[in-house]
């Protein structure tokens, strides 16, 4: 289909011709008279592909209606027609916002090709627009990465509860995707689409959360200037994702369970309760049956939360899923930055000998860097950074009592001699055999358990 044009300009003359001019290269054209008329226009119709407008006119100028413009779509560009006199304030409208101008008296093709360029970056702009908005829904829509057994686990368990209406307690290391969990149970539950609200509760100071979670009154407290309703009314029909719930002040506890009983919120500062359908979800990085048994943490509101319990495993538990992750992870941000990427075989091998301290937020983070520093189609090992703070080899400056697993040590120790000699022998693996002083049979076997096939095949015999 054509593009839609809306040429505004005071000199009937000048309307007359442009509207001659790009009805007969194929535009669809639509003319006004003033600012006025423009926004009117604006506000009425489907947002215009060009809004091709004089800057100085009698009720008005350009930059109102780049503002009407703006207000209406942020896809939509805009030509300026100008004098020489207002050379500068077509290029401050340039400034904000406007693709281009033309000066008076103008070349027929001269405009013309301008307005082949204007509508090619609005092109560019909403394939741009569209191809961010396919990598967040895939994002944020709770997919869950991974093809080990665990995570084949956690999904099953996940499909299971995610029709439940009863509250779920997410546990996990930093940086394990508690947040995507939460994510697909929503998502995949009969709410999707009703709202899913976040909210971190340690990213909130302790006087506002209140009125962050329950909303407030006009007046309720200092800087209270008008009426809020909170995230708990926001998410009414929805879900509503309680991150680092451990953080919560002890008072603050009470108040929650008692919603989480009663199903009813009032504001701060509020004497009438409203009712709210909102399906909780809580996650936290700390040892919760620790903090309850410290007495920090309410043990009523503990088994509120606790009715479904999810464990998220540490990506050092499924090493399998690092390629898997990487691959997905090199393609979003790649798309982010419209461009096509491939790993090099050492950067893949380099990304599964790292133990991850942060998981997969800390895999998330180095394949972004490697995607921002490449240079051409792929990422290279040296584009993924020198060294991070878990590549340090494990050590055990003494034995916490109790908490010590000796197997899960070993393996991790074992781990790291395999990759360091693989890495020191060049990816040949007879070779890196050889430096452990083992038969390339036993080196395969003992690699073979911390490895995925496609990130073994990549290192040479």
């Amino acid at each position: 289909m054509s593009a839609r044009i809306l040429v505004c300009d005071d000199e009937a003359s000048l309307r007359e011709m442009l509207q001659i001019l790009l009805r007969r290269e194929g535009y669809r054209v639509d003319v006004v008279d003033g600012v006025h008329a423009a926004c009117e226009r604006l506000a009425s119709a489907d947002p215009y592909d060009v809004v091709i407008t004089d800057l100085v006119m009698p009720d008005g100028t350009g930059m109102d209606v780049l503002d009407a413009v703006r207000a209406r779509s942020k896809d939509t560009q805009i030509l300026m027609i100008t004098a020489y006199a207002t050379t500068e304030q077509a290029v401050e409208a340039m400034r904000k916002g406007a693709y281009d101008y033309v000066q008076k008296p103008f070349k027929n093709h001269e405009l013309l090709a301008t307005l082949e360029k204007a509508l090619e970056k609005r092109d560019i702009v909403a394939e741009n627009e569209t191809l961010r908005a396919e990598v967040k829904s895939r994002w944020t829509e709770g997919q869950l990465i991974g093809k080990s057994e665990a995570m084949s686990r956690l999904r099953d368990l996940i499909k299971r509860v995610a029709n439940a209406t009863t509250s779920v307690l997410i546990t996990g290391e930093s940086g394990t995707g508690k947040e995507m969990v939460a994510r697909a149970l929503h998502f995949q539950s009969p709410r999707a689409d009703q709202p899913f609200v976040v909210l971190n509760c340690g990213a909130v100071p302790a006087n506002l959360i209140e009125s962050e979670l329950f909303g407030h009154v006009k007046g309720a407290f200092t800087g209270a200037t008008g009426q809020k309703e909170g995230l708990f009314r926001a998410a009414d029909g929805g879900t509503l994702f309680l991150d680092e719930v451990g953080e919560l002040p002890p008072p603050l506890q009470v108040t929650l369970l008692r919603v989480l009983q009663d199903r009813k919120v009032r504001p701060v500062g509020g004497s009438s309760e409203v009712e709210v359908d909102v399906r909780v979800l809580a996650a936290t990085n700390r040892d919760v049956e620790a903090e309850v048994e410290a007495g920090t943490f309410r043990e009523d509101l503990f088994y509120r939360l606790n009715v479904i319990r999810i464990e998220v495993p540490p990506l050092r538990g499924r090493v399998e899923d690092i390629p898997v992750l990487a691959e997905y992870f090199l393609q979003k941000h790649a798309a982010l930055q419209g461009r096509r990427l491939e790993l090099s075989p050492d950067a893949m091998r380099w990304l599964a000998q790292q133990s991850y301290a942060g998981n997969v937020r800390e895999l998330e983070n180095i394949v972004e860097r490697g995607v921002t520093l490449a240079r051409g189609n792929t990422v290279y090992r040296e584009d993924l950074g020198d060294t991070h703070p878990s590549k340090k080899a494990a050590q055990v400056s003494h034995i916490p009592e109790g908490s010590f697993d000796l197997d899960e040590y070993l393996t991790r120790v074992e781990r790291e001699l395999l990759f360091r000699a693989l890495d020191q022998a060049g990816g040949v693996r007879k070779k890196a055999a050889e430096l452990l002083g083992m038969s390339f049979r036993q080196f395969r076997y003992r690699l073979a358990k911390h490895i995925s096939p496609e990130v073994g095949d990549a290192a040479g015999d």
